[in-house]
């Protein structure tokens, strides 16, 4: 039976009152300390080169970053490194991750932040499927709910997980000129939900205004559906003009996979993608 406390006792009576005062610093000095050792870790890891024989793998799966300038090529490096430190690859459907897979997939997920200073702070796993893979969604008609399902190559949630087709990764990394890429199409959802929702405007750069990249998306994107309406092939992938946030993924994909061609169809589209991600591929040689 517990005995209660007297009026103006204390919990603890022989406790002094310094030392309950520096309970609370100590605890906000740990964090502190902990906080600083992250701090330190994150920033080798960002300094850290790939190993020779790492080097090697992701230049022979994904050509594309070979045309880096030569100071990105290290910086993709250094974040490929700090992904690999903070994300789990987990293999699904009899799929054994190696690391042939992890420098792939985290080499082309990089490129997109490569020169800029956002980063995928809540990304924790990345699910890996042998090929196509069955996603389930759900539709309310008013009365049921209704449970759908459809094959799909990848899948990308606001706060992480990625799920990917290692079939589609892999084919996405070696063909840089194909427009396909499915890697590069669910981390540009990532970095759309930086923004906390995923709608085609993610945070956008300093000094770069919201109404030049809404109408430039917006012009590039109607320019799309009217090319499909009218039976004429895109540019960028067909799938772009399902809504903003697809056309935004598939046009950073044509970003990188075909550079010179966008710039001459979409240059206004163009300028805002080189502007948020700090790069104008075009220019690499």
């Amino acid at each position: 039976m517990a005995l209660p406390i007297p009026d103006g006792a204390s919990y603890f009576p022989n406790m002094s009152p310094w030392l309950i005062l520096a309970v609370p610093l100590l605890i906000a000095a740990f964090l502190l300390y902990r906080g600083q050792v992250r701090k330190r870790r994150r920033q080798a890891l960002l300094a850290a080169p790939l190993t020779h024989e790492q080097r090697a793998v992701v230049e022979r799966l994904v050509p594309l970053v070979k045309r880096l300038p030569g100071d990105l090529q290290i910086a993709l490096e250094g974040k490929v490194n700090l992904m690999l430190d903070q994300v789990t690859f987990r293999g699904y459907n009899g799929v054994e991750v190696t690391e042939e897979m992890r420098l792939s997939i985290a080499a082309q997920a990089c490129l997109l932040i490569v020169n800029s200073p956002a980063w995928y702070d809540t990304l924790r796993n990345v699910l890996i499927y042998p090929s196509a893979f069955l996603a389930g969604h759900e539709t309310h008609d008013g009365t049921f709910v209704h449970q759908h399902s459809h094959g799909t190559l990848g899948e990308s949630w606001a706060r992480g997980p990625v799920v990917l087709s290692w079939d589609d990764a892999l084919h996405g990394g070696l063909n840089m000129h194909d427009g396909h890429n499915v890697v590069i199409h669910e981390f540009a959802h990532q970095l759309d939900a930086l923004s906390g929702h995923t709608d085609g405007i993610p945070i956008l750069r300093d000094g770069q205004a919201y109404a030049g990249w809404e109408k430039a998306m917006l012009d590039a994107y109607h320019h799309q559906v009217d090319r499909l309406e009218r039976g004429e092939r895109t540019l960028i992938d067909p799938y772009g003009a399902t809504n903003h946030e697809e056309f935004f993924a598939e046009a950073i994909v044509t970003f990188f996979e075909k550079p010179h061609d966008l710039c001459r169809e979409e240059p206004a589209l163009y300028a805002q993608l080189a502007k948020l991600l700090a790069l104008d591929p075009a220019q690499w040689t």
